[in-house]
C-alpha cells in the first residue's frame, strides 16, 4: 500500500488563479464584443462595471484604477462609435461605471489593509508556534528526531496538541499530548504542560515521577486561573525515555493513543501499556492507580512514532478511520523525517483534505549499522491548501 500525495488539486488551484488574474480584462473584452455585435438598444455596461469589482481584491490599487479607467473609456468609445455619446442613456452608463470603479478602489484599500492585518496576525502565530513548540534539534542524544504540527483550521499554527523532546541526565525524554478543548485556553494549557515537562525532565529520576510533576502543575495552574477551566479539564499524554547507550525505551501512557515502533524490516508494533491509565489533570480519580512505565526493546534502525488522536480519528468519505499501523506496515523509510512526510501526505489523501482535528507527530529514530549521518527539516503544515512551510 503506497503512501503519497496526489497533486491534482494543486494544479487545479493554479489554473483557477491564472483565470482569476485575467478575468477583469476578459470582462472588458467581452463587453466590447457584446456591444459591437448587438443592436444599439443592448449594452455591455454590466461587463464594464463588473471588471473593476473583480480586480479590486486581486490586484494593486494602481491596477484596479487602470481597470476602472479602461472600463470607462470603453463605455465612452462605444457610444461615440454608435453616435449616442450625448444621450441620457450613455451618460447614465458612464456614471454607473465610474461609481462602481470608485467603490472598487475603496474595496481594494479595505482588502489590502485586512491582508496586512492578517499577515501581522500570521507572523504573531508563527512566533507563538516557535516559542511554544520550538523546532527540535537535528540530533538529540545520538538519535534522529522529526516533528510536525498540522492544524485542521486553515491559517492556524497551534492549538491543543503538543510535543517536546530533550536530552537529560537520564537519557532522551519526550512527550506528546493532547489538551481537551480548543482556542486560547487549550494553547495556555499546552504552555503549562510543556513548561512543567522541560523543568521536571532534567530533575525527576523516573518517568513515573515526571508524570506526577505534570499532574501537580496542571492542578496548581487550574486553581490559580479561573478562566482556564482547570486547564481545560484533562490532557492525554505519552511520556517517553530512551536511556543513553541502551537499546530500549520506556513509556508512561496517560490515556493517549498507543505509540508505534517501526522496525528496520518494515514491521510495526503498537506499544500498548500493561494497564490503561487516566489522562493528566484527573488526579483525584487516579488516586490508588500509580503509574508504571512499560519497557520495550529499541533496536538500531527502528523509529518510535508518537501522535495525537487527530491522526487516528481522521476519516475518509465513507467514515473509515485512518489506521497508521496498517498504512505503515511493510514500508521502509530512510529516517524519521521521511516517515512523517509520507504519513502526513497519506492522511491528507485519506481525508481528501478535510481533517477536523489538529495533529501532532513526533518520530525518534535510532541509527542503524552503517547508516550515514543525515540532516532534516521540520515543517509546520497548515490545513486548507495543503501547503507547508519548512523551518
Amino acid at each position: 500500500m503506497g503512501l503519497g500525495l496526489q497533486g491534482s488539486g494543486g494544479s487545479a488551484d493554479g489554473v483557477a488563479r491564472r483565470v482569476a488574474r485575467v478575468l477583469p480584462f476578459l470582462l472588458i473584452l467581452l463587453g466590447l464584443v457584446f456591444d459591437l455585435l448587438t443592436p444599439p438598444s443592448f449594452t455591455g455596461s454590466p461587463f464594464f462595471s463588473a471588471a473593476p469589482l473583480v480586480a479590486a481584491p486581486l490586484f494593486s490599487f494602481g491596477t484596479t484604477a487602470l481597470t476602472g479607467s479602461a472600463s470607462s473609456s470603453a463605455v465612452v468609445g462605444l457610444h461615440y462609435y454608435n453616435g449616442t455619446d450625448w444621450k441620457a442613456e450613455a451618460l447614465t452608463e458612464l456614471v454607473t461605471v465610474l461609481t462602481v470603479s470608485g467603490l472598487a478602489l475603496l474595496i481594494n484599500q479595505v482588502v489590502r489593509r485586512s491582508g496586512e492585518r492578517l499577515a501581522s496576525a500570521r507572523g504573531i502565530a508563527e512566533a507563538a508556534q516557535r516559542a511554544v513548540l520550538p523546532t527540535p534539534a537535528e540530533r538529540i542524544g545520538g538519535l534522529h528526531v522529526a516533528a510536525r504540527y498540522e492544524a485542521a483550521q486553515a491559517d492556524a499554527f497551534i492549538g491543543g496538541d503538543l510535543y517536546a523532546v530533550q536530552e537529560t541526565p537520564y537519557g532522551v525524554r519526550l512527550a506528546v499530548g493532547d489538551v481537551r478543548g480548543k482556542g486560547l485556553g487549550a494553547v495556555e494549557a499546552v504552555a503549562v504542560v510543556l513548561g512543567a515537562f522541560r523543568e521536571a525532565a532534567d530533575t525527576e529520576p523516573t518517568l513515573e515521577g515526571l508524570a506526577r510533576r505534570l499532574e501537580r502543575a496542571l492542578d496548581r495552574e487550574g486553581t490559580r486561573r479561573d478562566g482556564l477551566d482547570a486547564v481545560e479539564g484533562f490532557t492525554t499524554c505519552v511520556l517517553g525515555e530512551i536511556p543513553p547507550g541502551a537499546e530500549l525505551l520506556r513509556l508512561v501512557n496517560r490515556g493517549h493513543p498507543e505509540p508505534l515502533l517501526l522496525y528496520a524490516d518494515g514491521g510495526v508494533a503498537a506499544l500498548a501499556p500493561a494497564e490503561p491509565a487516566l489522562p493528566l489533570g484527573l488526579g483525584e480519580l487516579a488516586e490508588g492507580r500509580p503509574d508504571r512505565a512499560g519497557e520495550w526493546p529499541f533496536p538500531p534502525g527502528s523509529t518510535l512514532l508518537l501522535f495525537t488522536d487527530g491522526l487516528t480519528e481522521a476519516r475518509d468519505r465513507t467514515g473509515a478511520f485512518y489506521d497508521p499501523a496498517v498504512r505503515l506496515r511493510g514500508r521502509v523509510f530512510p529516517g524519521p523525517d521521511e516517515v512523517l512526510s509520507a504519513l502526513s501526505s497519506d492522511v491528507r489523501r485519506h481525508t481528501g483534505g478535510g481533517a477536523t482535528d489538529d495533529m501532532a507527530l513526533l518520530a525518534v529514530g535510532r541509527e542503524g549499522e552503517g547508516q550515514p549521518a543525515r540532516r532534516r527539516t521540520v515543517p509546520v503544515v497548515r490545513r486548507g491548501d495543503g501547503s507547508s512551510d519548512r523551518v
